[in-house]
């Protein structure tokens, strides 16, 4: 069985007009995704609220991350990573408007 390397890094346009999202792996449980945000934030007044626990981390870049009863922003750096359970409503306030940030997510 042949197997290829892919990278993280792979195919991310020089222009990224709107946020970026890509299925990287699923197997109806358990979805993996590549996001690649630069300088993108949530519209104002919008909360993502998923059915499903999300676990993200930024691979490259910065975010700042906010979720629903809370004033603090979560600042997120290269490693960093949170867990958000299902119908915990989230939103990204804002994304690195200097590069291009990426986001590992596995939903499940």
């Amino acid at each position: 069985m042949f197997m290829k390397v892919h990278s993280l890094f792979s195919d991310i346009p020089a222009d990224v007009p709107e946020e970026m999202f890509e299925d990287l792996f699923d197997t109806g449980t358990v979805r993996i995704e590549r996001i690649v945000s630069c300088g993108h934030s949530s519209p104002e007044g919008f909360w993502y609220d998923q059915d499903w626990n999300e676990w993200v981390m930024v691979i490259r870049g910065s975010a700042g991350l906010r979720l629903e009863g809370s004033d603090e922003v979560l600042v997120l750096n290269p490693g960093d990573w949170v867990n958000i359970p299902a119908h915990r409503k989230h939103r990204v306030e804002w994304t690195d408007p200097n590069g291009k940030t990426v986001w590992l997510a596995v939903h499940c």
